[in-house]
């Protein structure tokens, strides 16, 4: 026989409610009780009935993720937090990407598609406007990610991403490195980007080092990560450590000065952003910024669940964590 919230409850010693409370705003509930309740349960295996609840409550049980690009491995990792945060409450995860478009990304929000299929929506976007933003937040859950700032009228979960650009380039100028370049999107710099920009330049500047100097424009991917940094030791008095605003960036950076018979770290120090896997097994493994990626699941998900049962109010803005995990790119020579 299947175990019911009722099993549940007369097992915790809790009310019915406080089940559910649990199951689906753990936010609710102390943390003893939580806990309590959790354990029970687990112990008994039971599982909310997602038809039976969508029935009551008129909602799918779809939660929209919607990115950028599906093949930037952070997106990746970050759907493979969100699933188990999300199957505990009996939630299932759609992904869809945008590609960076704005229309694409408004037609997200005002399309009726989000509205009609889906319970609310975890949205990295790229090129909104506040007022979209705030216009989709007034009908539809909504917990924004990503560094860029949309103002205060949705749920927003999010490193802070200048400080964290600040800690990778401290950690070459403490390494020695005087010839410090950075790769990343410094002509469109918007949200992430304008956070990388303004940490790796405060960096530079509190040392006494131009930040210009080495400072190119990049795409996010290996191909263009290859091709700039083959262009730096290319024109002569080379770099010798540089910042790449994500992995993907970082480890092309990595293949060009390979080919070219540069040492790294000896030579040329390289710090990444992302904590992507690849990084970890790469011919030096790579210096990142790790988000903490758990956080930001956890948290995204308990301010989604909560606005779909009907919170109300202003945007609540949530700053995950992040580490310096330092490899064998920017270690000891």
């Amino acid at each position: 026989m299947a175990v019911t919230a009722r099993d549940v409850a007369q097992a915790a010693g809790v009310s019915q409610r406080t089940v559910s409370d649990v199951v689906n705003l753990p936010g609710r509930v102390g943390a003893e009780t939580r806990k309590r309740v959790q354990a029970v349960i687990d112990e008994l295996g039971y599982r909310p009935n997602p038809h039976a609840r969508g029935l009551r409550n008129n909602r799918s049980g779809l939660i929209a993720l919607v990115v950028p690009e599906l093949d930037v491995p952070y997106f990746s990792d970050l759907a493979r937090c969100l699933i188990p945060e999300l199957t505990k409450r009996s939630l299932t995860l759609v992904v869809d990407q945008t590609n960076g478009d704005p229309e694409r990304e408004r037609a997200v929000l005002t399309g009726g598609a989000v509205s009609s299929t889906f319970d609310g929506v975890l949205l990295n976007a790229l090129n909104l406007t506040a007022a979209d933003v705030e216009a989709a937040a007034a009908t539809q859950p909504i917990v924004l990610l990503g560094e860029r700032d949309y103002g205060a009228s949705a749920d927003h979960v999010a490193i802070d991403g200048t400080e964290a650009a600040y800690a990778a380039t401290r950690h070459l100028i403490e390494r020695g490195c005087t010839r410090i370049g950075a790769i990343g999107r410094q002509a469109r710099s918007t949200g992430t980007a304008k956070q990388r920009v303004d940490g790796f330049t405060r960096a530079m500047h509190e040392a006494g080092l131009d930040p210009n100097r080495y400072m190119a424009e990049g795409e996010y991917d290996r191909a263009s990560g290859a091709a700039v940094m083959g262009e730096m030791l290319d024109a002569g008095d080379p770099p010798d450590g540089v910042f790449c605003f994500n992995d993907l960036m970082a480890l092309g950076a990595m293949r060009a000065a390979w080919d070219r018979g540069v040492d790294i770290p000896r030579d040329l120090a390289v710090v990444g952003f992302d904590d992507i896997e690849d990084g970890r097994y790469a011919m030096r493994s790579l210096t990142t910024v790790a988000p903490d990626k758990e956080a930001i699941a956890r948290e995204a998900v308990a301010m989604l669940v909560e606005r779909v049962a009907g919170h109300v109010g202003p945007g609540r803005r949530v700053r995950a964590g992040f580490e310096l995990i330092v490899r064998e790119s920017s270690g000891p020579a």
